[in-house]
């Protein structure tokens, strides 16, 4: 998130909302980003001095300092963060995602009473985990072949 941010402000000040819109409409509807990912991010690269808030029409509005001009122009040195949402990965990404909620909505309408509890678990636990991972997105690279044990675990463990 942090890269996509620091990109759409090098292009011009922006308030929350606007980002959100911008990010939205440059990944082609591939990201939808919500407040709960933009304004944290936001206020961390505030706290880290890449942005500095202004009041502008009784909005926040962000824009880079030259700390963050540079890590914008450093971070989108292979190319912009959306760019890359519109291809394959991004497909694949919102194929197994669809698949994912098919499940979760068949266990609720047939499963028992225990499978759902233990269901709601699983899904909690999944979107704490992908929150945390955009909480850490820019400081630690992914492991390119963590999708393939999950896809390939036995769905019964």
């Amino acid at each position: 998130m942090r890269p996509a941010i620091l990109a759409v402000l090098a292009v011009e000040p922006m308030h929350g909302y606007q980002v959100m819109q911008e990010l939205r409409e440059r990944s082609g509807g591939a990201w939808a980003p919500s407040a709960g990912s933009i304004y944290p991010t936001l206020q961390q690269l505030e706290d880290e001095g890449l942005v500095k808030v202004e009041e502008r029409d009784s909005r926040r509005v962000f824009t880079l300092t030259d700390e963050g001009r540079a890590e914008a122009a450093r971070t989108t040195q292979g190319g912009a963060p959306w760019d890359t949402a519109r291809g394959r990965d991004a497909s694949d990404y919102r194929t197994i995602a669809a698949q994912a909620m098919e499940a979760a909505m068949q266990v609720y309408q047939v499963g028992s009473p225990a499978i759902i509890a233990q269901a709601r678990q699983l899904l909690v636990a999944t979107r704490r985990d992908l929150y945390q991972l955009l909480a850490t997105d820019g400081q630690a690279e992914a492991d390119p072949t963590a999708d393939v044990s999950a896809e390939t675990a036995d769905p019964a463990q």
